[in-house]
């Protein structure tokens, strides 16, 4: 069983009991569900393109970085010129939950991303009554109809939605016009291996209506440079910022570095 199908099976039986302790009902009286979502995709668009990310751990990599609390994080992320930030909210296998997204929401003024494997319409719901502004769909993990149906749920909660996709089969079923941003993930699911050859293959493939988003294996400026010319707006770096000790002050010698 791969590791993906691992977690979305895993996932399925922790919504059904999330549904039971929070039905939708009590999800829609929260006060962060009536807000209005800043627009993730202008800020990569505009921004430094820098999606820098809340993880603690990962099942590749185990322990990344479990001492440092959420809001230091975050307020270091902003203060840098990030133009969005990634929060894990999987417990089991990333050590995130929806309380690091509700912590960050109190945080920051700039979008945040509920990085999750959805697989419920309940999820996105639930995103937003936690203060996200956009949502991850994995288009590994999900059919085309379904695809289509979450990200017009999540555009009509006032979200928007990174999908993200691994090669071309995923790219064609992916096209819908609710999506924003596409991100290409650099990592082999099969061999887990990492190539930037990934995204510089799809990037002709991806119309430029979408913001164009890497994913996986950026941890230098150099990566970045390389991709800038395939038309990638964004960059969503994992690991990089949260495996120092001030995650913060790394992404702001990294931005600086690379304006």
């Amino acid at each position: 069983m791969t590791i993906l199908k691992k977690i979305t099976e895993y996932k399925k039986l922790e919504v059904a009991a999330r549904m039971q302790a929070f039905p939708l009902s009590v999800l829609k009286q929260s006060t962060l569900f009536a807000r209005d979502c800043f627009s993730m995709a202008k800020s990569v668009a505009e921004g430094s393109g820098i999606i820098a990310e809340h993880k603690r751990r990962s099942p590749s990599k185990s322990v990344i970085n479990e001492n440092i609390l959420v809001p230091e994080v975050v307020k270091g992320y902003e203060k840098a010129g990030v133009s969005a930030i990634s929060v894990l909210t999987d417990t089991k296998f990333f050590g995130g939950s929806l309380d690091d997204l509700l912590v960050a929401r109190a945080c920051v003024n700039i979008p945040l991303l509920r990085k999750e494997f959805i697989i419920d319409p309940y999820q996105i719901y639930e995103a937003k009554a936690y203060g996200a502004d956009a949502i991850l769909l994995i288009a590994a993990c999900l059919e085309a109809g379904e695809l289509q149906e979450y990200s017009a749920l999540a555009k009509e909660l006032g979200m928007d939605v990174l999908l993200e996709i691994h090669n071309e089969e995923e790219l064609k079923k992916s096209l819908h016009p609710t999506v924003d941003l596409l991100g290409v993930n650099n990592r082999n699911l099969k061999t887990f291996e990492v190539s930037l050859d990934a995204s510089k293959a799809l990037s002709k493939l991806i119309p430029d209506s979408y913001v164009k988003v890497s994913e996986s294996g950026i941890s230098t400026i150099e990566a970045i440079q390389e991709l800038k010319p395939y038309g990638y707006k964004g960059f969503l770096i994992g690991e990089r910022f949260m495996k120092t000790e001030d995650p913060g002050k790394s992404a702001m010698e990294f931005i600086k570095a690379l304006q």
